[in-house]
């Protein structure tokens, strides 16, 4: 009996579609070019009571909202002296902290001021597929340091940044691309109210929400950080062959998958969308998933199959059960075998290449929903 894999298909049809898709040219089960993504329906600025907020819906009915809360913060060992200067106290608690969690402060701000919460139907906060998820968006999120400078309001006070994700639909597939478009929306919409207090104040915000700030600035020359939200996708090979926004079946049978995640540099003055097309990506992060297809049932091949008609059907000196066996010799793998074993090098390089290239996957992904928000 096959292992429990959520996907339902016989190695019968995984090895029809792992054949149809490792040819060249591929043939997707819904006839789409390897790169090309399914139609989306997106939109921002949903939830009135946050800073910023998105929402994502694939034709398939899978959906995802975002939504994204700033709150002011004191942060821990700011002391200071009358004169605003630090104490020696603030000055060893800093020093400690460091040691705590292990890593150097980078400018002002701190990683741990971004908080990710994600909501599956059916699981707890604390499974491994959403404890997961959250790691990899974190991750590919705090390699701006720019953003986490943002955050810094002065030397006794922080924004804290919490960014709550929930898949409104049972994923039908892997939802990390999903996930990550919604909060590149939503993080892209966030606003912070203006700041009017001075230097180490307690803060003090502008009224008129007109005068906020973006979080995600549109140019350099606004300052805050120098590139836009990353977006994570996630790219898959079958033999030879690499595609992007795999459905499930196609995941189902998958040779090796991986998630890469990309940004785009600000230009230095304000401008359009078109234009910010031409500016190169550049890659953040990147992890290997490990494909459902490992869990898949292996076929049975008719030489080894107790039901065929072995010697009950012949032709001369051959059976029936002969003729299949010669066929699949000749054939090499016609019968479903799990992929075993990790990717090649250089398909790991054809696929970075396809995202991050002038004209690529990623550039076309971040012109889309430059202009969703827009």
């Amino acid at each position: 009996m096959a292992p429990y894999t959520g996907i339902p298909l016989s190695p019968a049809e995984l090895q029809y579609l792992h054949t149809s898709l490792s040819q060249n040219p591929p043939i997707r089960p819904d006839g789409r070019s390897p790169t090309q993504f399914r139609p989306l329906v997106a939109e921002t600025d949903i939830l009135s009571s946050t800073n910023g907020s998105a929402r994502i819906c694939f034709p398939d009915g899978t959906e995802a909202m975002v939504g994204v809360k700033a709150e002011v913060e004191k942060t821990w060992g700011g002391g200071q002296d009358v004169d605003g200067e630090r104490t020696g106290q603030a000055v060893e608690d800093e020093e400690m902290r460091n040691a705590e969690v292990g890593a150097a402060k980078s400018g002002r701000g701190w990683g741990e001021w971004v908080e990710i919460g994600i909501e599956l139907p059916g699981m707890r906060d604390d499974d491994a597929l959403p404890i997961f998820l959250s790691a990899m968006l974190t991750e590919a999120l705090l390699a701006d340091t720019g953003l986490k400078d943002t955050l810094w309001i002065n030397t006794r006070f922080h924004w804290r940044l919490y960014i709550d994700i929930l898949l409104l639909s049972q994923p039908l597939s892997y939802p990390l691309p999903l996930l990550s478009l919604t909060t590149h929306l939503a993080l892209l919409s966030t606003r912070l109210p203006s700041l009017i207090s001075e230097r180490d104040e307690d803060p003090l915000f502008n009224d008129d929400w007109e005068a906020s700030t973006h979080l995600f600035p549109r140019s350099k020359a606004d300052g805050g950080s120098a590139q836009k939200p990353p977006i994570t996708l996630l790219v898959m090979s079958v033999g030879e062959m690499i595609f992007f926004d795999a459905s499930a079946d196609e995941l189902a049978v998958a040779d090796a998958v991986v998630a890469l995640s990309v940004t785009q540099p600000l230009q230095p003055t304000s401008t359009s969308a078109t234009e910010a097309e031409i500016l190169p990506l550049k890659l953040v992060a990147l992890r290997t998933i490990d494909p459902p297809s490992r869990l898949t049932a292996g076929g049975v091949p008719n030489a080894l199959n107790s039901t065929s008609t072995t010697g009950t059907a012949s032709t001369g000196n051959t059976s029936t059960g002969g003729i299949l066996a010669i066929r699949e010799k000749d054939q090499g793998q016609s019968v479903w075998r799990p992929p075993r074993g990790g990717v090649k090098r250089a398909v790991v390089g054809r696929m970075i290449k396809a995202v991050v290239e002038k004209g690529g996957v990623g550039m076309e992904v971040m012109a889309g929903l430059a202009g969703v928000e827009t």
